[in-house]
């Protein structure tokens, strides 16, 4: 089965437990449909480059499966439907990434930084 990576955007006023029940509904579709989930990431409430709907923030989470592309698309048609996702965006992968996503890793490397820079000081 392909690999995919799905990126989507829900609503700023939702609270981390609501988008971690569209994270796992989402997952679901996919499980359904014989696929499997291989990691999902919440980048959390982070400010947008423009407007989506009168919402200048948005709660990014990351999705990578390993699916059929029926039940990508059928998961894509819940996300299109539902309210709560602002955007979403699917691509297909070559191969599963390793650890975490560059996004995550630059976040924490700079943590890292600031404490070592703390610590000096």
């Amino acid at each position: 089965m392909p690999f995919y990576e799905t990126v989507y955007i829900a609503r700023q006023d939702l609270s981390p437990a609501q988008v971690e029940a569209l994270t796992e509904s989402f997952s679901k579709i996919m499980k359904d449909g014989g696929g499997k989930v291989l990691k999902t990431e919440s980048w959390g409430l982070r400010n947008m480059t423009y407007r989506i709907n009168k919402n200048r923030k948005g709660h990014y989470v990351l999705i990578e499966s390993d699916t059929l592309p029926e039940a990508l698309l059928e998961m894509e048609r819940n996300m299109r439907l539902n309210e709560d996702v602002l955007r979403y965006l699917t691509v297909r992968l070559e191969a599963p990434s390793k650890g975490p996503s560059a996004l995550i890793a630059r976040s924490d490397r700079e943590g890292f930084e600031n404490r070592t820079e703390q610590e000096a000081a």
